[in-house]
C-alpha cells in the first residue's frame, strides 16, 4: 500500500489543528462511567492533564465490557511457555472470573483505591490477573521485572511503598531456574518500608519458604476465597488517577517512577492498536517482550484487551527454547497476524538462522507485519527481515515515559513508503522538533536533540511518582516549552524521523559531532557481522575516538582479525576519515539488559577506565569481563 492510499497526513494534521476535538473523538472508544466533556486542562498538573472530568476503570474496559457484549468465550490470552512445555488459552469470561476473585481477595487484605501493589512475577497468566485485579479496585500497580536484584527491588519498594506484594516462587530460563523469593526477602529486609503481606504463587519448579505472619500461599488463598464467593466489582477512578508506576533507571542510580494516568492511557492505546498496528478485535497480536517493561504493559496486556484482541503471553527466548525457530512456531500455531519484538531478538535469530530456513518451514500465511522497537533497528537487519518474511517490517520509536509510540508507520491508516533507518513519522499528538544545544530548531537533515513540544499527548507521563521537581529537571528544563527525549537524530525534508542514539551517544571527534548510530549502520551492513555496538572512547588528542564491538555470524570462527581490519576500511570508505574509526573488536557477545538493550554506557566506562558498577538489569554479567579483557589486550584501560 503506497503513500497515496495512506490517511496518515490528514489524520495527523487534524490532531494538530484541533487536538481537543481529535482526542474527544478518540475517547469514544472507551466505556466511561462519566464521559469527558473536555479533552485537556492546560492549567492542571505540570504541563496540563488529559480528560480532567472523566471517570472510568481500565479493567472494565479490558474485560467486563467484552463479556457484557457477548464475547466471553473469545480467547483473551494465549499462554505459550516452551520452558515448561505448557500452552493454555484463557477466554475473556474466564479471565474476568479470575480477576474478580483476586481483586476481592486484595480488598480483604486491606488494599483500596490509591494503594500500591508491587508485582514481582514472570511471564505467566497470574501476573496479568494481578495487574488487572489491581486496576479493578483502583489500586496502583508497580511491576518489577522478575529476578531483579534485591538492592534494586528494595529501592522500588521504598519509593512506591506497596501495601502488598504479589510474587511467584521462581522464574524459568532456558537452562536454569531463578528463585525469586530469596531476592524478595532480601529486598524487604533492606527496605525501610515493609509491605503488610506477600501473596506467593508456588510454581512446581521451585517451592519458596513462606514467612509466617506475612506470606500467604497464592493458590490456597484463592481457593479458600473462591469457596466463600469472594469477588470485587470495578471501582470508578478519575481519568487523572494513576493506573501504575513503572520504574526506569535514573542517571543518579535512584530509579525514576514513571506515572501512567488511567484515562489518557486507555484512549491512546485504544487509538494506537487499530491505527498504528492495524489490529482488529479477535485477531491475534503478539508482543514478544516482558511485563516488566513498558512494552509489556502497553501491548501485551492493556492495548490488546481494551481493543478486544487476543494477546500472546510467551515465556521463553527467541533462541534456545528450543531453537531459533520458536518465534515462527508460535506464529504458526496461534495464527499470529502481527509480531512486535526487539531488534536484538531478530539479530539473535538471524545469527543462528542466517538464511531463514526455520522460517520457511512454517505456514505464516496469516502473518502480515513485523514491528520492531526497544533500540535502533539497523537497516541491514530490517532488510534481512523484509527478505525473509515478505511482509512490512516496521521500525517504531518510543520510551517508557511516553507509554505508546512517538513515531511509526501506521499500518491501520495505510503504510507510508519505508526508509530504512527511520521509524517513519510522528504519531498524532506528538509535535516533534530537532533542537540545537541552544534550543533552536535546526534545518531538515541536521543532527540535534529530538524534543516534543508541550503539551505531551495522552498516556505520556504527567510526572514522576512523588517527585515533580525531578520530573521538571529531567525532562522539561533543558529546553523550556519542550519535553526532551534525550535522543539524538534528525528529521528529513519529508518529515521522516531518524533516531541515531541517545544524546550521549553523539561523540565529539576533534570538533566533529558524529553519530555512533551511523557507524553501527555501516558495521551491521558487513556480511560477517551479526550485531554490533559503537562507543566513544576518551582520547587525549581528539577528545573521543570511536570503538566498534562486533559479534560475528556463525561460521566466522578464526576470522576475527581479518574481519576487524576489513571493518575499519569499511567505515572509512562509507563515512570518511573524519570518523577516525580505527578500532574494531570481535567479541563473543555484547552486554545487554534483560530487555535486550546493549549496555553502551557501561562499556564506555570500562573503555575510559572510569569506575563502573555491575548493572542490576544485566542479562549475563560475565560478558562485561570479556569486554574488559578485550579492551586490555588493545592497550585500553581495564
Amino acid at each position: 500500500m503506497g503513500a497515496s492510499a495512506s490517511r496518515y497526513r490528514e489524520v495527523y494534521e487534524a490532531a494538530s489543528a484541533d487536538p481537543e476535538a481529535f482526542w474527544l473523538e478518540a475517547a469514544k472508544a472507551i466505556d466511561w462511567t462519566t464521559a469527558p466533556s473536555r479533552a485537556f486542562d492546560p492549567e492542571a498538573g505540570i504541563y496540563g492533564r488529559w480528560f480532567p472530568d472523566a471517570v472510568g476503570n481500565t479493567c472494565h474496559n479490558a474485560l467486563d465490557r467484552h463479556v457484557a457484549a457477548g464475547r466471553g468465550d473469545q480467547t483473551a490470552i494465549i499462554y505459550d511457555s516452551p520452558v515448561t512445555g505448557t500452552t493454555r488459552r484463557i477466554a475473556y469470561g474466564e479471565m474476568l472470573d479470575e480477576v474478580r476473585l483476586l481483586a476481592g481477595l486484595l480488598t480483604e487484605l486491606g488494599v483500596g483505591k490509591g494503594d500500591r501493589v508491587l508485582i514481582y512475577m514472570p511471564m505467566i497468566p497470574e501476573a496479568l490477573v494481578a495487574m488487572l485485579a489491581s486496576a479493578r479496585i483502583g489500586a496502583v500497580h508497580s511491576v518489577v521485572f522478575g529476578g531483579f536484584a534485591a538492592r534494586e527491588l528494595a529501592a522500588r519498594i521504598e519509593d512506591a511503598e506497596p501495601k502488598i506484594v504479589l510474587a511467584a516462587s521462581c522464574g524459568i530460563e532456558a537452562s536454569r531456574i531463578v528463585p525469586y523469593k530469596p531476592l524478595l526477602d532480601g529486598a524487604i529486609e533492606q527496605s525501610r518500608h515493609k509491605p503488610s503481606a506477600c501473596l506467593v504463587l508456588q510454581r512446581p519448579q521451585a517451592k519458596a519458604d513462606l514467612v509466617a505472619g506475612r506470606d500467604r500461599d497464592w493458590a490456597e488463598a484463592v481457593t479458600e476465597a473462591r469457596t466463600r464467593g469472594v469477588a470485587a466489582d470495578c471501582v470508578p477512578v478519575a481519568a487523572t488517577d494513576p493506573l501504575y508506576i513503572l520504574y526506569t533507571s535514573g542517571t543518579t542510580g535512584r530509579p525514576k517512577g514513571v506515572v501512567r494516568d488511567s484515562g489518557g492511557h486507555m484512549v491512546a492505546l485504544a487509538w494506537s492498536l487499530p491505527n498504528l498496528y492495524g489490529i482488529r478485535p479477535g485477531e491475534v497480536f503478539w508482543t514478544a517482550s516482558d511485563i516488566g517493561w513498558v512494552v509489556g504493559h502497553s501491548y501485551i496486556v492493556y492495548a490488546p484487551l481494551i481493543c478486544g484482541a487476543t494477546t500472546v503471553l510467551f515465556e521463553g527466548k527467541p533462541v534456545g527454547t528450543p531453537d531459533a525457530g520458536t518465534f515462527w512456531r508460535v506464529c504458526e500455531e496461534h495464527g499470529v497476524v502481527t509480531l512486535f519484538t526487539a531488534p536484538t531478538a531478530l539479530r539473535a535469530i538471524r545469527k543462528e538462522d542466517p538464511e531463514g530456513a526455520l522460517v520457511a518451514k512454517r505456514d505464516l500465511s496469516k502473518f502480515r507485519a513485523l514491528f520492531l522497537a526497544g533500540e535502533r533497528a539497523d537497516p541491514d537487519t530490517v532488510a534481512w527481515a523484509e527478505r525473509v518474511f515478505g511482509v512490512p517490517v516496521i521500525d517504531h520509536w518510543w520510551q517508557t515515559e511516553t507509554g505508546w509510540p512517538i513515531a511509526g508507520n501506521p499500518v491501520g491508516l495505510g503504510l507510508l513508503p519505508v526508509k530504512h533507518g527511520s521509524p517513519t513519522v510522528p504519531m498524532p499528538g506528538y509535535r516533534l522538533e530537532v533542537l540545537d544545544e541552544g534550543g533552536k530548531p535546526v534545518a531538515p537533515g541536521t543532527m540535534g536533540t529530538i524534543a516534543i513540544r508541550l503539551p505531551l499527548p495522552p498516556a505520556n507521563l504527567p510526572t514522576l511518582w512523588r517527585d515533580d521537581v525531578r520530573f521538571r529537571d529531567s525532562y522539561l528544563t533543558t529546553f523550556p516549552g519542550y519535553y526532551t527525549t534525550s535522543d539524538a537524530g534528525f528529521i528529513d525534508e519529508d518529515g521522516y524521523v531518524f533516531v541515531m542514539g541517545r544524546t550521549d551517544d553523539v561523540i565529539n571527534v576533534a570538533g566533529h559531532r558524529l553519530s555512533t548510530g551511523s557507524m553501527e549502520e555501516v558495521l551491521a551492513s558487513h556480511p560477517a557481522v551479526a550485531e554490533c555496538a559503537v562507543i566513544g572512547v576518551k582520547d587525549a588528542l581528539k577528545g573521543e575516538v570511536p570503538a566498534g564491538f562486533v559479534v560475528l555470524k556463525a561460521g566466522q570462527d578464526g576470522a576475527g582479525s581479518e574481519v576487524e581490519a576489513d571493518l575499519v576500511r569499511h567505515v572509512r570508505d562509507k563515512i570518511g576519515p573524519v570518523a577516525a574509526f580505527k578500532l574494531a573488536i570481535a567479541v563473543g557477545r555484547l552486554p545487554k539488559t534483560r530487555s535486550g538493550k546493549i549496555l553502551r554506557g557501561t562499556m564506555k566506562k570500562i573503555a575510559d577506565g572510569d569506575e563502573w558498577a555491575m548493572p542490576a538489569t544485566i542479562e549475563d554479567a560475565a560478558v562485561l569481563d570479556e569486554i574488559a579483557a578485550s579492551l586490555k589486550t588493545r592497550g585500553l584501560p581495564e
